[in-house]
Order: structure tokens, then sequence, then C-alpha cells
């Protein structure tokens, strides 16, 4: 588990990127519980909501990855599977 949390910290040295990750992956957890809320109430008509929120997280973690001059974890995973060249720590 630290070393999980140790490669977290390596990508994310950059102060403002740990504010917009702080407010980022609460709105994804958040958008992702109100996505299943909706579908257990069959309230999908709303779907823009819990869509809304996960695209304002990504958009979010994607600018303090720019900020850090890394590829975002899910980018990282992609790029693995394409084989194609990913920069995962920013030197």
């Amino acid at each position: 588990m630290f070393r999980l949390i140790d490669n977290w910290r390596a990508r994310h040295r950059h102060p403002a990127s740990l504010v917009l990750h702080a407010v980022g992956i609460p709105l994804l957890v958040a958008g992702m519980v109100l996505g299943a809320w909706q579908l257990l109430h069959s309230q999908w008509s709303w779907w823009w909501r819990p869509v809304g929120l996960i695209v304002a997280s990504y958009i979010l973690q994607g600018i303090g990855h720019a900020l850090e001059g890394n590829d975002m974890g899910e980018v990282v995973l992609l790029k693995k599977l394409l084989n194609k060249p990913y920069i995962a720590i920013a030197p």
C-alpha cells in the first residue's frame, strides 16, 4: 500500500497539481456514485450530472498532469497496451 502511495506522490509533486487532484479525485468518485444511484433509481434522464462531474474531474487532473509534464495514469495504461511511448514520471 505504501508503495502505491509513494508512486502516486512521485507523479504528483507540483503544488497546483496536488490541489487540482484534491478537487478532481472526489469529483470522479462523486460522479461514479451519482451515476450508480441514478441507474438504480431509474433517473437516467439526468445523465448529464454524473457525466459532467466525471468530465470535470478528468479536465482538472489533466491540467495537473500537464503542469507535471507526465501522462495521466489511464493514458499511461492505454499507451502501454498500444506499445506507445509514455511519460510516467517527468524528469
